[in-house]
């Protein structure tokens, strides 16, 4: 009888085994286990702070276990210069770092791909470095370069032509500069990596057929290079853009807690001097979710005029 136990708790043991190895071998379940750790990750750290978001913008939160619904109240309060000015100020931003971070590291992936240059491993880690480098860092050196006084670095290379000392982060447009600078100067290694692995995917026999047709370099980048990137510069541009409307340090490494005239105040920004230092919760979730329905909408409309939802036939 003892035996007899034995074989039987023994098959059901190699029973259970074989269900748990037909389970996790199995084609279908097998791609669902490998991305539970992300689907359990993104559910607890993004999806519920997201709803608990969009929660608390239709409340005013005392605390977070006590709050009182006003409905869109949190919502009406944005309608103030504040808030158009925060808006103004990262729509600004994030279009000059587009007009710069598209086609400036496009250009150099494409000219650090050609075989003709010598010591391409080089330059593209001499590019890629600058991104390594706390934005906190850089951001004190180049606070440093487009100083006020007029042994300052930048303001020094315009005394050269002539040109006056610049308050640069006195103004708008000299603050705006100084902040798409460095970005440009960090960034601009990231996003030729993208291009750059793009671009390695091209097959070469297509470019053999041009030079055989008679094709130039500028016909070439233009009718193959361009198209075989499309997805990658929609990426690159997606990114780009919801990079540019968060932006935060850039902006509170050049101003720190002063913020004279409201310069420098980006949409984060608003969102920190709100639910931080205001201790305003509700109102701070109401601009964020705005700020994602903003950002949402950008994406999708470029999206859209790329042709991305087109059904292919």
């Amino acid at each position: 009888m003892t035996s007899s136990k034995a074989k039987t708790e023994q098959v059901d043991v190699r029973r259970r085994k074989g269900v748990l190895k037909s389970f996790l071998y199995n084609k279908k379940t097998a791609p669902y286990i490998f991305i539970l750790p992300f689907i359990i990750s993104f559910l607890i750290f993004f999806l519920t702070p997201a709803i608990q978001t969009i929660h608390m913008s239709f409340h005013r939160v005392i605390t977070l276990a006590d709050m009182q619904f006003i409905g869109f109240g949190n919502y009406t309060r944005l309608m103030n210069p504040n808030f158009f000015m925060a808006i103004r100020t990262s729509t600004v931003y994030a279009i000059s770092v587009v007009a710069i971070l598209i086609p400036f590291p496009l250009l150099l992936a494409v000219i650090l791909n050609s075989k003709l240059i010598r010591g391409r491993n080089f330059f593209r880690s001499t590019f890629f470095l600058p991104s390594l480098t706390s934005v906190i860092v850089a951001g004190v050196s180049f606070r440093l370069i487009f100083g006020e006084l007029p042994d300052a670095l930048f303001n020094s290379f315009l005394g050269l032509f002539g040109v006056e000392p610049v308050r640069w982060v006195m103004s708008f447009w000299p603050g705006m500069f100084a902040m798409v600078s460095l970005t440009t100067w960090r960034m601009t290694g990231v996003y030729m990596i993208y291009f750059l692995a793009a671009l390695q995917t091209i097959p070469e026999e297509l470019y053999e057929s041009a030079d055989m047709d008679g094709a130039g370099a500028i016909k070439q980048f233009y009718y193959i290079t361009l198209p075989q990137m499309k997805h990658m510069i929609v990426y690159v541009l997606t990114l780009v853009i919801f990079e540019g409307y968060r932006m935060f340090t850039e902006s509170f490494v050049f101003w720190n807690e002063a913020n004279p005239g409201g310069l420098g105040l980006t949409i984060t920004r608003y969102i920190f001097n709100e639910a931080f230092q205001r201790n305003d919760m509700g109102l701070g979730s109401a601009i964020g979710i705005t700020l994602l329905g903003i950002v949402l909408v950008i994406n999708l409309i470029q999206l859209k005029l790329f042709g991305l939802f087109r059904k292919e036939l």
